[in-house]
């Protein structure tokens, strides 16, 4: 299924409602909700948007007007059946008229039914579960691009009666590069390159020595400003290793808050990241994203917003033609975690030139 627009149907940007939107995690998928939202907003200025979601994930929202996020406590006092029909409760003082939900997991089921005892209409993304079993299973393998996620948010929208076009979205300005980087970088005519080298499963990581050579063929062509960005204490202690092995290298991990992040990462000229969630926020602000992909692949729906798929890397398909093997990365079969070191390194410098 082609991942653009169907017919949009005409909208009346007169339309006002208080919308709760659900999307509780992981980083990357709330990130491709930020898009969906900005059109949103965008096409119906006169409708307000409550995101229930994590408070650590506001700073994604920022200059989208009339969306306000809604702490999801589901650790603490939302935990539980009982927990959540408390959140609901307090959603429903909230005024809210209408739910989309765009997760559809187990809790934001149980809040379903509690709304529907409010009697507040819920619509759910469909999420293609048997599409994407056909894309990623061994035999008889249905390869085909399948509708983008960002899509099927846009269509929970369209069935609360707020139909989106894509067409319609305008890029955020750049945010003020951080203070803590325009100490340490001078003004120089270097591109800026971020860099996010891992995932949450290592089917989806490039190689370290395949990633250090393509570090030191782009330091020594010294026309890129490298920004490293990952977390916690090996990533951080590999990224550091990287900053001191390469002078165009700068490793952001542990320095800059998560709103400085994403600030830095608006001034990018592009984004080098695997299948993750910081190619999905480089996209939310127009960057370029160049996405390395290992046994999973775009055409699941996870491709970065607006994004070419030109600009995705994908693996030898000839040798490992059982790829997408999983949708997350989590399953392969023996010898399918090598298939992403058919990406060579002057694959991946090349693309960035050509990007940049």
């Amino acid at each position: 299924m082609s991942t653009k627009n169907q017919h949009i149907p005409e909208v009346n940007r007169e339309k006002s409602a208080h919308i709760l939107a659900i999307r509780l995690s992981a980083m990357g998928d709330v990130a491709m909700t930020v898009p969906v939202i900005r059109t949103f907003m965008s096409t119906y200025p006169n409708c307000k948007i409550t995101f229930l979601t994590r408070p650590f994930f506001a700073p994604m929202f920022k200059g989208i007007p009339n969306v306000e996020i809604y702490e999801a406590d589901v650790k603490g006092e939302h935990n539980g059946v009982m927990g959540l029909g408390r959140l609901a409760r307090e959603l429903r003082n909230h005024e809210i008229e209408m739910v989309a939900d765009l997760h559809n997991v187990l809790r934001s089921n149980v809040l379903k039914s509690v709304f529907y005892l409010f009697g507040i209409p819920v619509k759910q993304i469909d999420k293609g579960r048997s599409e994407k079993k056909k894309l990623t299973r061994e035999d008889h393998k249905l390869f085909r691009e399948l509708k983008s996620t960002h899509q099927r948010y846009a269509d929970v929208f369209a069935e609360l009666g707020f139909p989106l076009d894509f067409k319609a979205h305008i890029f955020p300005e750049k945010q003020q590069i951080p203070a803590k980087i325009s100490e340490i970088i001078s003004q120089s005519p270097k591109k800026w390159l971020g860099i996010a080298p891992f995932a949450q499963h290592d089917s989806k990581v490039y190689p370290a020595d395949l990633m250090e050579e393509v570090l030191k063929m782009l330091n020594t062509e010294n026309n890129t400003q490298i920004f490293l960005f990952g977390g916690g204490n090996a990533e951080t202690k590999k990224l550091q290793s990287w900053e001191n092995q390469f002078e165009n290298c700068i490793s952001v991990a542990g320095l800059l808050s998560f709103e400085e992040e994403l600030a830095l990462i608006s001034n990018l000229d592009a984004m080098l990241s695997m299948d993750s969630g910081n190619g999905h926020m480089a996209a939310m602000y127009g960057v370029p994203v160049i996405s390395i992909w290992g046994v999973t692949h775009p055409f699941a729906g996870f491709k970065p917003f607006g994004q070419s798929l030109e600009n995705s890397l994908i693996p030898d398909l000839e040798k490992f033609p059982k790829i997408p093997t999983s949708i997350y990365g989590n399953k392969y079969p023996e010898g399918y975690e090598y298939a992403i070191r058919t990406i060579t390194p002057a694959m991946v410098v090349d693309k960035i030139h050509s990007v940049l």
